[in-house]
């Protein structure tokens, strides 16, 4: 008898399964027989199908990630803003089964999949360039807006046959995103100079780590504040 976890053998078979898939589904009769295991077993460990199948492509991006990002960071924040679009339209792009699941059962309101996996992977590749002052809207913001460019990438690339797609679609959009949420640098051609935007920004990144007399009541006061003022005039992005 195999010494690996029935859980563990639901998620390789779970993995297996959806990259041999033709579509973005596979049965729970598949995975159970590949498993070894019945039904309830899966329903223990899992709860339904659907959360085993996010488990095995929110896993997978981990450890991509995890290859990609083995040497570090990027001292940059400009650039680890890149990297971290670079990272998910490539995990995109190489798995284009996995993406087929995560949106071919878009539900109203439901996040899905690896979604949050590259929300938190790209909050913490802006967190550097907040502190700098380089944001022009807050991480949150710019994370909603990478992701949804990138997300559209993806899609666009996958469903298109490789002999017909744009080798520069992702590096023309992820330049575009990149220059509406962030400062750029003089040698870009911009002015590094701190707007009220990116200034408010700076301190909100900041504000939990300031050795200041606060009381809770005033940092949330000037916590509304500075929310009010990383909005630019123009919306919510610059």
């Amino acid at each position: 008898m195999s010494k690996t976890s029935a859980r563990d053998r639901l998620l390789l078979a779970g993995a297996q399964l959806l990259e041999q898939a033709e579509v973005g589904d596979v049965s729970t009769r598949a995975i159970c027989e590949l498993a070894g295991v019945q039904a309830p077993t899966l329903y223990h460990h899992f709860g339904s199908k659907q959360r085993l199948l996010d488990e095995v492509v929110s896993h997978g991006f981990r450890d991509f990630l995890a290859t990609y990002t083995a040497e570090g960071a990027s001292p940059d924040p400009l650039q680890a803003i890149r990297d971290g679009w670079d990272i998910h339209v490539r995990f995109g792009v190489e798995h284009p089964t996995f993406y087929a699941y995560i949106y071919a059962r878009v539900n109203t309101g439901a996040r899905c999949g690896v979604v949050s996996e590259v929300e938190a992977m790209l909050l913490k590749a802006l967190e550097p360039a907040a502190r700098q002052g380089l944001l022009t809207v807050t991480p949150t913001v710019a994370a909603a807006e990478i992701l949804a460019a990138s997300t559209g990438v993806i899609m666009t690339l996958i469903t298109t046959p490789e002999t017909e797609r744009d080798p520069l679609l992702s590096t023309r959009v992820r330049d575009a995103i990149r220059a509406a949420v962030t400062v750029q640098h003089p040698h870009e051609g911009g002015s590094q100079s701190l707007t009220p935007a990116s200034a408010a920004v700076a301190l909100l990144s900041v504000l939990d780590d300031a050795d200041a007399s606060l009381s809770n009541t005033e940092r949330a006061l000037l916590r509304d504040w500075l929310g009010r003022l990383s909005i630019p005039k123009e919306g919510v992005s610059a």
